[in-house]
């Protein structure tokens, strides 16, 4: 009788625990969704600089009785760019942003602002992505519902524009101004 080698299961085995995973992964809620950590906790410190020119972001901006989003955004980002308008007119609607420019060249940043406009209350310029990582942020751009007291109600991953925007994110938007 032939003796069979372990080392000859083991294609097998490692083709098994990947169809797993991959099913695991398939028939979750939502699988284009990273889980954070950060929704229903409070809202990290936005530890970054202020970008020179801008407004700066304060301590307490986050949790200043109104709900503020925090946009992580780039400007060499293509998504960042086809979002921005969203901005501008969220921004003219009364609606408070707090933009994160991080992973990003000071002077490219402040073009970016001073040539297509600036939709944010405050800039803060995290070149290192410090804050980024802080707030589990993966790439840019991601945009972040914080309410008045501080806590952070939900994460869009992804520019705020097209279906998934008008499905997922305002949907949130409404119902925490509505609160």
């Amino acid at each position: 009788m032939a003796k069979i080698s372990p080392l000859m299961l083991a294609p097998i085995g490692i083709f098994g625990a990947f169809v797993a995973m991959a099913a695991v992964g398939m028939f979750r809620d939502n699988p284009n969704e990273l889980p954070s950590t950060r929704v229903g906790g409070p809202a990290p410190a936005l530890v970054a600089a202020d970008l020179p020119g801008f407004p700066g972001v304060k301590p307490g901006d986050l949790a200043s009785g109104e709900v503020t989003l925090v946009n992580f955004w780039a400007s060499w980002c293509p998504p960042c760019r086809a979002e921005h308008p969203k901005l501008l007119e969220m921004a003219g609607e009364g609606i408070s942003i707090v933009g994160v420019n991080f992973r990003d060249k000071e002077a490219a940043a402040t073009q970016y602002l001073r040539e297509d406009g600036n939709p944010f209350s405050g800039v803060a310029f995290d070149p290192n992505g410090v804050t980024a990582i802080d707030w589990g942020v993966t790439a840019p751009p991601e945009t972040f519902i914080v309410d008045g007291d501080g806590t952070v109600l939900f994460r869009y991953i992804g520019p705020l524009i097209g279906s998934d925007y008008e499905n997922r994110f305002l949907p949130e938007l409404e119902r925490a101004l509505a609160q």
